[in-house]
């Protein structure tokens, strides 16, 4: 398959070349996606920094933003913050996402069960947002918020959504990768492909130690069936908690059943 012409922006994230991309609305949203978990302002410096973007172009941009709604300035201290209109595209999202209702009692009893984390995201760039998590309530787990991110490449998560996608998809989707991780990327490209034909085999992802060395993990994509984005579960946590052998002889075969009988719905 012919590879897209991809470019990186100072962030990573993956650039395409296409006229049909209006420019001056892509570098808007790079500026939104600028923020971070944990940041409550930035200043137009740190949005150049984090996009690559000039600063009489940044300059342009969050006053627009501001106009709109999507940011406020703090005059006190010259920086800006996410305002009501951006919020309300996470909440639009996740109210109208009907997987995440009906995939939370199933969830909620594998984490039970397991004492461990089940977690449903999608896919933002080079890496997966959590969208919802379940915990057992007497388990020491892993620290999972709604609106977090991780990597695509190297987790569970982001290798099972991987793992969903038609052939194509995933060719694009590595090439993107190869760019992004650059002399880093053969022993990443390696695992990916193990984890596809695990997936292809056995109907899941695993990630041992491999996004963090002392956490193991076992993934599963979800295919909607009316055509919309591939989702993705997973279930894991430390190490002394979980090993590879009760991953695949009892965590992923209850994953992969839940995820099959929520495709079924």
């Amino acid at each position: 398959m012919k590879k897209r012409k991809v470019e990186e922006s100072a962030e990573g994230r993956e650039k395409v070349t296409d006229r049909r991309i209006v420019e001056s609305l892509a570098r808007g949203l790079e500026v939104l996606r600028a923020f971070r978990r944990g940041d409550l302002e930035l200043s137009n410096q740190d949005f150049a920094e984090r996009t690559g973007l000039a600063k009489a172009t940044i300059s342009r941009l969050t006053y627009t933003l501001v106009s709109l709604g999507y940011l406020s300035y703090n005059y006190s201290t010259g920086r800006y913050r996410l305002d009501a209109a951006a919020m309300s595209l996470g909440y639009a999202y996740l109210s109208d996402l009907g997987v995440r209702r009906l995939a939370k009692p199933m969830m909620q009893e594998l984490a039970d069960y397991s004492g461990l984390p089940v977690a449903l995201g999608a896919r933002d760039q080079f890496s997966m947002v959590y969208l919802e998590c379940c915990r057992s309530s007497d388990a020491i787990t892993l620290s999972i918020e709604v609106g977090a991110h991780i990597k695509i490449a190297n987790s569970s998560l982001g290798r099972a959504y991987i793992a969903g996608l038609s052939d194509a998809a995933q060719t694009v989707l590595l090439d993107a990768l190869e760019v992004h991780e650059g002399e880093n990327w053969p022993p990443i490209e390696e695992q990916i492909l193990v984890s596809v034909e695990s997936y292809k085999k056995f109907g899941y992802c695993l990630s041992i130690g491999q996004w963090k060395h002392d956490v193991n993990s076992v993934g599963v994509p979800y295919r909607p069936r009316d055509g919309t984005p591939v989702l993705a579960f997973n279930c894991g946590g430390p190490s002394f908690l979980v090993d590879r052998n009760r991953l695949v002889e009892d965590i992923a075969p209850r994953l992969v059943d839940f995820v099959r009988r929520l495709e079924a719905q």
